[in-house]
Formats: structure tokens, C-alpha cells, sequence
């Protein structure tokens, strides 16, 4: 009872004084000492925080394209091809069937021919351009490309105290048919090498020609005779041999070359061809028909 007096009589003057630190002011000696009791404080509460345990997020829906009414297909890009050009070989024609342009080069062989209407378009007469003596009164034709060269050669071996005789010049497809049914008449087993047959002969191009000497019968020993191998002893036929290419003219039929021409030796037979090549066929020994396979293409299909 005692006890809480005192308490409460400290309460009250707790109230009257100023608020000041709770440190308990000694009270004087004739009080009884008090011991201040202090309540304990109450336990904090700590508050319980439960963390909510890891669940899974769910994926979002998977989105599923929608059908469409159509189905449009998407073309494929192609390269457009770009045209190219088709080489097409140009048909040959067969040898029969062959028209030469003119040129001085054409090759004319046992197995390259002429057509029978081949016919040069320049042909002049060689009566006149040269003396009777030369042309012997014969109606021979040159084309103007060589006749004009063979004049002048002509005139060069006059001047130099030559005779040479012209025998043959242009020979047409019929012309040489009735002179290949004379050698085969004559000489059936060796018609082919002795005479061309018809379209297979150099005369036809209109720039060949066939020269004579009036030494050759004393040197063969026949009266009269204008053909023969032995006009390369001849004097004119020598001149030729070693002057003719000065002039465009090439002996076509050498003696070592019938393997190659397929013809036999024959020293009076020249054909134009121009300076520059006939040059170069004498300084090589080279024959034309040999050059003319090597460099030129194949001009017609020959026959069989």
C-alpha cells in the first residue's frame, strides 16, 4: 500500500514538471530510496514476409497463321535465256555444180572441177594483142587480167631474140571435152594424166596458157609436133622456167610434183596467179596446187 503511494505520487509530479530525460532525480536522504522499476519493453514483431514461390511465366499462345481462302503460289524468278548466235555451216557444193567468182586462185585439180557453164566475163582475144607469129592465127581468149601481163612478157623474150608461139589459151567445158576424147583415143590408158578431163582443167578459168617453140620438132624429132616434155630444152621454154613468175606466171604441172597436181610433166602449161605469188612459188619450189590446199579452204565436195 505504501509502495503505491509513493508511485503515484511520482506520477503526479511527473505531470507538473517540464519533460526532461527519464533519468529519476535522487530524492533527498530522509526519503526512502526508490528503485525504478522499468517495465520491459514489449518484443518487437517482426513482421513474416513470405516470398511467393517461383512459378513458371506461361509462353504467350503460339500464333497460328489463318488459312486463306486461296492459295496464291509465288512464281520463281527465271533468267531470261539472251539469244545467241547459231552458227550455220554454208552448204559445199559439189564440184560439178561449182562457179568460181573470178578468182586467180581457184583450185582446179583431177578432183576439184568446174561447172560446165563456167565462163569467164573478161575475156579478150589474144589476136589483138600479139603479132600472127605468136598466136599461129589460133582464136585464143585470155582473161584482161592476164592478158595484158602475157603481152609484155611476150614482148620481153621477142626482144630478147625468142619465138615463142602461143598454142592454147581459153578452152571452154566443150572445147576441152572434145580434146579429152582425142587423148583417149589416142592414148586411152594414159588420157587422165596426159589431158584434163572436161571441167577439171586450168584453161577454163580463162588465165592459163600452153606455149610452143619452133625448136621442139628438131628436138624431138617430129615434124611439126607443138606438145612434147622436151620443150624445157627449148629456148623459149628455158626463158620461161627462169623469167615467167617476173610476169604473175607459175608453171602449174612441175616435174616432181604429179604426185600432188595429178597430172603429168607439163613445162609449156603456165598459169597467171600475180607477181607476188608466182614470185614466191619460184623462190620456194613450192607447186601452186600444193599451196593452194594448204591456204585455201576446200571449195567444193569432189566426186567420187
Amino acid at each position: 500500500m505504501k509502495t503505491a503511494i509513493i508511485v503515484l505520487l511520482l506520477l503526479l509530479l511527473g505531470g507538473c514538471q517540464p519533460q526532461t530525460s527519464n533519468t529519476v532525480a535522487a530524492l533527498p536522504d530522509s526519503t526512502a530510496t526508490l528503485v525504478a522499476t522499468t517495465a520491459p519493453l514489449p518484443t518487437p514483431i517482426t513482421p513474416h514476409i513470405v516470398l511467393p514461390t517461383s512459378t513458371a511465366v506461361p509462353l504467350p499462345p503460339t500464333i497460328t497463321a489463318v488459312p486463306t481462302q486461296f492459295h496464291i503460289a509465288t512464281p520463281t524468278q527465271t533468267a531470261t535465256p539472251v539469244p545467241t548466235a547459231t552458227i550455220t555451216a554454208t552448204p559445199i557444193a559439189s564440184c560439178t555444180q561449182r562457179v568460181p567468182q573470178d578468182d586467180l586462185l581457184t583450185i582446179v585439180t583431177q578432183q576439184y572441177s568446174l561447172s560446165r557453164d563456167y565462163a569467164p566475163g573478161d575475156l579478150v582475144s589474144l589476136n589483138d594483142l600479139l603479132p600472127f607469129a605468136v598466136t599461129k592465127g589460133y582464136p585464143n581468149q585470155l582473161r584482161q587480167v592476164a592478158a595484158e601481163p602475157l603481152a609484155a612478157m611476150i614482148a620481153e623474150m621477142q626482144a630478147a631474140g625468142l619465138q615463142p608461139q602461143l598454142i592454147s589459151g581459153y578452152r571452154s567445158y566443150a572445147q576441152q571435152e572434145i580434146a579429152y576424147r582425142k587423148w583417149q583415143e589416142k592414148e586411152p590408158e594414159r588420157a587422165a594424166i596426159l589431158s584434163a578431163r572436161p571441167g577439171h582443167s586450168e584453161h577454163q578459168l580463162g588465165t592459163a596458157v600452153d606455149f610452143g617453140s619452133p625448136e621442139l620438132p628438131d628436138i624431138v624429132g617430129v615434124p611439126d609436133i607443138e606438145f612434147h616434155t622436151y620443150f624445157y630444152q627449148t629456148s623459149e621454154g628455158v626463158w620461161l622456167g627462169e623469167n615467167a613468175h617476173r610476169f604473175g606466171f607459175t608453171l602449174s604441172y612441175p616435174r616432181d610434183g604429179s604426185d600432188i597436181t595429178g597430172f603429168f610433166y607439163e613445162p609449156w602449161h603456165f598459169r597467171y596467179v600475180g607477181v607476188e605469188l608466182a614470185t614466191a612459188l619460184h623462190e620456194s619450189g613450192q607447186t601452186l596446187t600444193a599451196y593452194q590446199l594448204a591456204n585455201l579452204p576446200q571449195p567444193c565436195v569432189p566426186e567420187e
